[in-house]
């Protein structure tokens, strides 16, 4: 008897392996597709009968990678490994989301195990080298730097002795001033795939330190009745898509606002067009234009997702720098009518934090590893409610109780932020309380989303939501400044 039992439960198990097989072939054919949502749910369900295969985990892994879900394809990656430490590419995986995530020797120690394993393997090999080298400079770079106030690149600029050569026919400054006419020669300019004059490019940046320095860490505005913002989430680099915006909702100007929530570079490969543009607004219209600063406004995405790669190969290194120095002024929230709240990422690690506690936010750094300013670029919604660790490995997911709470301790009606793709562009979650607002339609190249912007009035402040969809832009990939490494991991 005992023996039928056993024979039994022999043939379910193998039932579950081949439905599990099933299933996980199911979810290849919808990561071939990119539809990386259904290939995780189905990866998940072959999991769910058969939680000791490591390819599974592998795999999922992967899927969660190109969702950006770092956090995740790291507990995936470290679960394959553990069913099975000889599986050589939970190691890549691993790798990849440790790059993700910043954690530059944690990555060096699996690619180090994969050239063991494969020592002919010129992509480990290659991989292993890129890594290194980046876990070197970061080493240098602790060890040059000093508790002395760092010299900004400003001072080392001579702005007036740069000179415009006679061949350059392109936009200039008007006695240093951007212009209306100067912004729309720009753009003109940047769509022909032209480069503005570096003497133009520094100007703006320049300038645009010295005014995004006076502006506080939460920025607070009033609409008037008959008045109207256009809240726009991650641009990416996406500069044909930015132009697009402008086309369908009219130019920015005093009486047409704009606001736009972080992520403006990386992953697009023109995000020197898009960051210019967007400063070159802000110093046209100070009072009508406004900018929060996104997860991707930092050296560490930078690094790896292009935007680095992008400035040194269009101008220089000390460009790239003067960039990062501006960055840390942008303002990490904005406060409408004292009624929404606007940030790049969404709600807090922990309740009780209030408006004020943003006003006091020391922001001019490169962003810490926790706490509220983490926080402010980093965190997303959950549809349940408490806090859960966050998919990406950064910050934390807050539910609709946690919004809740925040809302009421500030008497504000709703959140805006962006951070995420949609499908749709936008996104209403936690009873109308919290709102993602994503403007990079067809995100990577991959995604088939569509893009939105959001317009609010000032008499009744209900969010009116406007969708567009992709327009074509010059064959140039996106990441195609990248670091090596994060293009091959992730594209």
């Amino acid at each position: 008897m005992a023996n039928g039992t056993a024979s039994g439960s022999k043939e379910k198990m193998a039932e579950g392996d081949i439905n599990a097989e099933k299933l996980k072939e199911k979810a290849n054919n919808y990561f071939k597709e990119k539809d990386y949502e259904n290939a995780i749910k189905f990866y998940s369900e072959a999991l769910e009968l058969n939680p000791g295969n490591a390819i599974y985990f592998s795999n999922r892994s992967l899927a969660y990678l190109r969702t950006e879900c770092y956090g995740y394809a790291l507990a995936d990656a470290t679960k394959c490994l553990e069913i099975d430490k000889n599986y050589i590419k939970g190691y890549y995986r691993r790798a990849t989301s440790n790059m993700a995530l910043g954690k530059f020797k944690a990555a060096l120690k699996d690619y180090e195990t994969v050239v063991r394993v494969r020592p002919n393997d010129k992509d480990a090999k290659m991989k292993y080298q890129e890594c290194n080298k980046i876990v070197k400079q970061k080493a240098f770079e602790r060890a040059i730097a000093s508790d002395e106030v760092k010299r900004s690149v400003v001072d080392s600029l001579d702005i007036e002795n740069m000179m415009i050569e006679d061949d350059y026919s392109g936009p200039k400054l008007e006695d240093g001033k951007v212009t209306m006419k100067f912004m729309k020669e720009m753009m003109d300019w940047f769509k022909d795939q032209k480069k503005l004059h570096r003497k133009c490019a520094y100007q703006i940046l320049i300038q645009i330190k010295e005014l995004l320095s006076k502006l506080p860490s939460l920025v607070e505005i009033t609409l008037k009745e008959n008045e109207k913002i256009t809240i726009c989430g991650d641009t990416h680099g996406q500069f044909y898509d930015l132009l697009n915006i402008f086309e369908l909702n009219g130019l920015p100007s005093d009486s047409n606002p704009y606001l736009f929530n972080g992520d403006f570079v990386d992953r697009g490969s023109f995000s020197l067009e898009v960051i210019l543009t967007l400063f070159g607004f802000k110093l046209l219209l100070p009072d009508s234009f406004y900018l929060l600063r996104g997860n991707h406004e930092t050296d560490n995405m930078n690094q790896m997702y292009g935007f680095e790669g992008e400035v040194k190969a269009k101008y220089t290194a000390q460009m790239f720098q003067l960039f990062s120095e501006v960055f840390q002024w942008l303002p990490l929230a904005q406060c409408i009518n004292n009624k929404v709240l606007v940030m790049h990422g969404g709600l807090f690690s922990e309740d009780g934090v209030t408006l004020d506690d943003l006003r006091k936010i020391d922001r001019n750094r490169q962003p810490p590893d926790s706490g509220p300013m983490c926080d402010l670029l980093w965190s997303d919604p959950q549809p349940q409610n408490g806090r859960s660790v966050s998919k990406r490995g950064v910050s934390c997911q807050f539910g609709p109780d946690v919004t809740e709470r925040f809302l009421n301790q500030n008497k504000l009606d709703y959140i805006v932020r962006s951070h995420e793709v949609k499908a749709e562009g936008y996104e209403v979650t936690h009873s109308g309380k919290c709102i993602t607002v994503f403007s990079a339609p067809n995100y990577c190249d991959q995604m088939g989303n569509k893009g939105a912007y959001i317009h609010l009035r000032g008499s009744d402040l209900k969010p009116e939501f406007h969708q567009f969809t992709a327009v074509p832009h010059p064959n140039v990939k996106p990441m195609a400044y990248a670091n090596s490494l994060m293009q091959m991991g992730m594209m």
